[in-house]
């Protein structure tokens, strides 16, 4: 079992002891500590409310994780908002969206299905500063909780940012969705059964872009490692041959990185 402790989150495999994967009881401590430096990031005044928005891709762990911050979040007093099966873009643009304290993104990014992480993120929906990444860990590490009393608990609340980071990702000036849409082009997407398989098909309909789907079912079960490697990207390079595709497409499972395939595989 591994469990890595970064300024940038909390990263490890599941199962184990706590400090030796990512146990039930770290994601606890970490999520504490990470509302306790938010509260020092950002004082309010008395009655007004902190809010995170929580985000995950489709690991197999991703429903045992989500619990346990959610929940350790709503017992720090922070309202919730649950934007569910996520790309790290669009739970980083979900929280600009909600003008939120912050986001946690439930990820290990390129990592085998049997990794999680905590990635976590400012109220601009960028990742912390090395300076306050060591506050957490510190925080962590003294476990001096002190938990909200009945009356001052979080609320949680579900939202699908999907289309309305579509929106802003179309409206960008250098996206030319009729020149695309003219083109007829189609495509070859690898989305190693993650959340790619959510936002990738329906970005390329939008642009009138023909889709050919191979591992688009976010089961988190991973098809192959999902890091975007040529080792990793035969069955795609195969898929463009096969459907005469104009080029192919692999995301990893939180959509934060990419692989382009030429038309001949």
């Amino acid at each position: 079992m591994t469990l890595i402790k970064s300024i940038s989150g909390i990263r490890g495999t599941i199962g184990g002891a706590p400090g030796e994967g990512l146990s039930p009881l770290d994601i606890v401590k970490f999520t504490y500590a990470y509302c306790d430096k938010m509260r020092e990031r950002r004082p309010k005044s008395a009655g007004e409310r902190y809010k995170v928005v929580v985000g995950k891709d489709a690991r197999l762990s991703g429903d045992m994780v989500e619990q346990l911050v959610c929940g350790t979040l709503i017992a720090c007093g922070v309202d919730v908002v649950k934007a569910g099966l996520a790309s790290t873009p669009t739970t980083e643009m979900a929280v600009v969206f909600e003008n939120a304290d912050g986001g946690i993104i439930l990820t290990a990014s390129h990592n085998p299905k049997q990794w999680n992480a905590l990635k976590l993120l400012n109220e601009k929906g960028e990742f912390l500063n090395a300076e306050e990444g060591a506050a957490i860990l510190a925080c962590a590490e003294s476990e001096a909780f002190d938990f909200a009393d009945v009356d001052s608990l979080g609320t949680i609340q579900e939202k699908d940012f999907t289309d309305a980071h579509l929106d802003a990702v179309l409206d960008l000036p250098a996206v030319d969705v009729e020149a695309v849409r003219a083109a007829g082009f189609k495509v070859a997407l690898d989305a190693v059964n993650s959340v790619g398989g959510v936002i990738m098909p329906r970005l390329l309909e939008r642009m009138g872009v023909e889709c050919v789907c191979v591992n688009c079912e976010p089961t988190g079960q991973f098809a192959h490692n999902p890091e975007p490697l040529p080792s990793n990207l035969v069955e795609l390079c195969d898929a463009v041959v096969a459907n005469n595709a104009d080029f192919g497409v692999s995301v990893d499972p939180d959509v934060d990185r990419l692989a382009l395939i030429c038309e001949d595989g």
